[in-house]
């Protein structure tokens, strides 16, 4: 068993966001100690990484809960589930693919001004050294 802490150190999520997903009922089989503080089991750790999965790809927080209440509600809704999935994969993808691009434009100013430190050059594209014509 873990407390929020650890799962929090374990899976890069902040105390503050488990403790918001517990209280949204994002982990439904979420067991607390004596002392009435939660714990995770590793069957727990399963519904943090799917969550913190679909968060971070962008789904809101209703949809993330119906998907939670999907998978409790059983085999019946295995094809929504899917669907869910599918439509978080496509939107992870489209995300990629701009984030290609990001990663294209940062690689080429990072050779752009690699370039200029290692010839000494001043930085032409710079609208501030540019002199101004009157």
């Amino acid at each position: 068993m873990y407390t929020i802490k650890e799962v929090a150190e374990m899976l890069d999520i902040s105390e503050h966001t488990l403790r918001f997903w517990a209280k949204n009922d994002l982990f439904p089989f979420l067991g607390r100690d004596k002392n009435n503080v939660r714990q995770f089991s590793e069957n727990d750790l399963g519904w943090v990484k799917i969550v913190k999965c679909l968060r971070s790809v962008g789904v809101d927080g209703k949809s993330v809960k119906r998907y939670v209440d999907l998978c409790i509600e059983g085999d019946s809704t295995i094809k929504e589930r899917y669907q869910i999935i599918m439509d978080t994969k496509a939107k992870a993808l489209a995300q990629m693919e701009e984030l290609k691009k990001q990663l294209e434009l940062l690689d080429y100013k990072e050779q752009f001004y690699l370039n200029l430190i290692q010839n000494n050059l001043e930085d032409s594209w710079n609208p501030m050294n540019k002199k101004a014509v009157v």
